[in-house]
């Protein structure tokens, strides 16, 4: 047992002597009022400087375990292509005491798996099959050479599944096959060709399509290369090697980087370090939400350089795309009695006259028969045709193998390059193609 008394004077503001009876031998004995005043005062400062150098070691050791996760990927969250995260401004806050205020900035996974599984359904692979011929000795010898490309699903209309690649990809083909996400081929047909951009549309009939391949593949969303960044992270998506699809990925080296082509022309294109090779040429540039933003083209290369890929911005692209979407398929050659019949005498222009007069690549018009449909629409002696229908003509049978395509008494866009004032030109022209004459049928 113990007992507590208290003892006060008639002056309250002074404590007198606190005793209280003693517990396992031990007593507590106070001072007056001040002493105790003194105390309650150094126990205050002893636990704010505790709190403060609390506060100090936790947001020194938050700040040291975010760098870690960071540095470690470990704050991706699965299913994420973006996570926002927090940046500290030091010299900023001091309206809180000086603490440093956040600022919203956004951090890139690594883990780009959950966007290719997205846009994987609307990527194709492409087999051109076509035929060479060549000359030995006198003798002409013709092989059949497959090629492989890429292609992106771009829409459904009338009955037909829409593929948009490079124009080099498909042109000049005996045949077309595609392949699906799901293994399944099917026999594709050009819709229309843009040789100036290296552009093409191909389509597929849906009928040809299994309800499972249907419900395998999916239409790529187009996104907008103009609001493309420096250093924006991006995916490249394509038949690399003819090998079946593959991804590689990178950001944004250059952006409207003029290039020369192979075949001469120029262009301009979105550089990107992500490798593009052979057989990616018409696949997809992605950015990190899944949207295309690039056309892959595999045919500007330059010897020795790596980390150098290019695509068509998809910005200057849409257009000619949906232009190229909307012309007839040609699915089948025109019978022989049928065909359209221009009037010209074509011929090959020999690469030394290239180079020695700068005389363009394509069907040299040698001459143009009186009121024919070449002549009618305008074109002459000595003019160069390079496309049809917007298909690049670099040779005579270039052009032959076109017009296999066309029937009498159909209208059909031609651009030669004229020769003027020293220089040739584009002419673009409508010919209305005529009938063969009767003794050359």
């Amino acid at each position: 047992m113990y007992e507590n008394e208290i003892y006060t004077n008639s002056d309250s503001s002074n404590y007198a002597t606190y005793q209280t009876g003693s517990v396992y031998g031990s007593s507590y004995n106070m001072n007056n009022g001040k002493d105790g005043e003194k105390k309650k005062k150094k126990i205050f400062r002893k636990f704010a400087l505790s709190m403060g150098l609390g506060i100090t070691f936790g947001a020194f050791a938050g700040a040291g375990f975010y760098a870690v996760q960071l540095g470690t990927g470990s704050l991706a969250q699965a299913g994420n292509q973006e996570a926002v995260i927090s940046e500290m401004t030091p010299d900023a806050g001091q309206g809180n005491g000086g603490l440093p205020s956040i600022n919203q900035v956004t951090y890139v996974s690594d883990d780009i798996s959950n966007v290719v599984a997205n846009v994987m359904p609307a990527m194709v692979s492409i087999v051109n099959t076509s035929t060479r011929t060549t000359s030995f000795w006198g003798y002409t010898y013709q092989e059949s050479l497959p090629s492989a490309g890429s292609g992106i699903i771009v829409g459904e209309k009338n009955g037909e599944l829409l593929i948009v690649s490079n124009n080099h990809v498909v042109a000049n083909a005996d045949s077309l096959e595609v392949t699906f996400i799901d293994g399944t081929t099917a026999e594709a047909h050009i819709k229309g060709q843009d040789s100036e951009m290296d552009l093409a549309v191909i389509s597929v009939p849906l009928e040809s399509l299994s309800q499972e391949t249907r419900n395998a593949i999916t239409i790529a969303t187009l996104g907008d290369s103009d609001s493309l960044k420096l250093g924006q992270p991006v995916i490249a998506i394509g038949n690399a090697l003819g090998n079946g699809q593959s991804v590689t990925n990178g950001i944004v080296s250059a952006l409207n980087r003029e290039v020369t082509n192979e075949d001469g022309t120029t262009g301009s294109y979105i550089q990107t370090n992500a490798a593009i090779n052979g057989g990616n040429s018409g696949g997809a540039l992605l950015t990190i939400t899944g949207e295309v933003i690039g056309i892959n083209s595999g045919k500007i290369k330059a010897t020795g350089v790596e980390g150098m890929g290019y695509a068509i911005p998809i910005s200057s692209a849409s257009p000619i795309i949906a232009d190229l979407m909307e012309r007839q398929t040609r699915t089948e050659k025109a019978d022989e009695e049928e065909r359209g019949y221009l009037g010209i005498t074509p011929q090959d222009v020999p690469s030394e006259l290239t180079q020695m007069y700068g005389i363009p690549q394509g069907a040299f018009v040698r001459g143009v028969e009186e009121n024919s449909a070449a002549e009618q629409a305008g074109i002459k002696q000595n003019d160069v045709l390079v496309k049809l229908d917007g298909q690049k003509i670099s040779s005579r049978e270039d052009l032959f193998r076109a017009m296999e395509y066309y029937k009498a008494g159909e209208t059909v866009a031609v651009t030669v390059k004229r020769a003027e004032n020293g220089e040739y030109v584009d002419v673009d022209l409508e010919v209305t193609l005529a009938s063969r004459p009767e003794e050359e049928q």
